[in-house]
């Protein structure tokens, strides 16, 4: 490209005439040629910051980049066995993912992938067992699965209530377990609002304190403890359909648990439950009594197989020698047996049964009365030889 070429106008000049034009000064041609570096300094000043620029943004990606991959090989976690003592529950069914979550709220680990990446790499991770446990703050994560392993951790509130027991026997077992005064479980049974009780209940707890092996809160109180007895009843009676069920039956949710609880007082076996039940329908059905020793023991707040004419004579609705009918509530808190027996009682025409070894749990039935006195008196001989039974 020569001078002239500096001053050439691409688009013409719209005042030329086609007159010939006189040459640029040497000034001018001075002027262009800076013009001209100028320009390329401004490109290349333009293109080193873009260059820049371009860099600047993949290399902060690159480090955020590298951050993230080694935040994700490298979780943050604590070092170390921690201090101080939390008290966490891992529920039944837990995950790695949730118990990592749990303990992350309780600040027992830093963080809940830490947890859960050795979590999967342990092979006794699925035995860690549901209940409470004594942890520490700001643990690794290796250290809390150690803890979470190790069965002395365990805050040792494990309980089995057995089928069949009273509400203040289920207190008295609670209080033994807990050291919580029985007077604080009888003052829930007072004030049941807001225990999240069935409406037919009542307000009353006798029959709503689902059996069953419980985890209980080292720290919880009496009303918690009674509250977590009460959600197991709710959730069984929920999966079960225990009120669908009763309407199937002809029953309402109250009158189906008291039949329930009258089976399981008086049985041996959980064979003869339906039998028993069947006892129980054909006797209301027929308009006898009941005369069921076990309500009125219930009544006397007594536990004895020595009845005698005086305690028959007690004042109570729950006296089935004075009533007719079903008691007006349960009489022991049933189990799952118990309740399908009282849905699916056992076809027959028994209207007595006899316990005539309670040492070996043999109940026998009958149609006639002859029938039941001729039990009555196995159980008599029993009675001789065991005169502290």
């Amino acid at each position: 490209m020569n001078d002239l070429d500096l001053f050439s106008d691409p688009y013409g000049d719209p005042y030329d005439e086609g007159q010939p034009q006189e040459p640029p000064s040497r000034r001018d041609r001075r002027r262009a040629r800076k013009r001209q570096r100028r320009r390329r300094r401004s490109g290349r000043a333009a293109f080193l910051f873009a260059l820049a620029f371009i860099v600047a943004v993949f290399g902060t990606a690159g480090v955020f980049g590298v951050a993230i991959l080694d935040n994700r090989l490298h979780p943050p976690d604590y070092s170390g066995s921690g201090s101080g003592n939390v008290t966490v529950q891992v529920k039944d069914g837990a995950s790695g993912a949730v118990i990592g979550a749990m303990l992350q709220e309780h600040h027992v680990v830093k963080s809940t992938r830490a947890f859960v990446k050795v979590y999967n790499g342990e092979r006794r991770a699925s035995s860690i067992q549901p209940g409470f446990y004594q942890m520490r703050r700001e643990m690794s994560s290796k250290a809390a699965m150690a803890l979470l392993l190790d069965p002395k951790s365990r805050a040792g509130n494990q309980i089995s209530i057995p089928e069949g027991k009273r509400a203040i026997e289920v207190f008295q077992l609670l209080s033994k377990k807990t050291g919580i005064p029985v007077r604080d479980f009888q003052a829930v049974a007072k004030n049941t609002k807001g225990l999240g009780l069935p409406s037919y209940s009542g307000g009353n707890l006798e029959g709503f304190l689902y059996p069953g092996r419980y985890d209980l809160d080292p720290n919880g109180s009496a009303r918690k403890i009674v509250q977590q007895m009460v959600d197991a009843f709710n959730k069984e009676a929920s999966s079960s359909d225990l009120e669908g069920k009763a309407k199937k039956a002809g029953l309402s949710p109250l009158r189906l648990l008291t039949v329930a609880s009258l089976a399981q007082a008086e049985g041996g076996m959980p064979s003869d439950l339906p039998k028993i039940s069947r006892v129980i329908y054909n006797r209301v059905k027929s308009g006898m009594a009941l005369q069921f020793d076990t309500t009125v023991l219930y009544a006397l707040n007594k536990r004895t197989l020595d009845v005698r004419n005086k305690d028959l004579e007690v004042d109570s609705p729950y006296n089935t020698y004075k009533h007719k009918g079903l008691p007006p509530g349960p009489i022991c808190n049933p189990g799952p047996d118990a309740i399908e027996a009282a849905l699916s009682p056992k076809s027959g025409d028994w209207l007595y049964f006899v316990a005539t070894d309670p040492t070996h749990k043999v109940t026998k039935f009958a149609t006639t009365d002859a029938q039941r006195q001729k039990l009555e008196q196995e159980f008599r001989e029993w009675q001789k030889k065991h005169p502290n039974g």
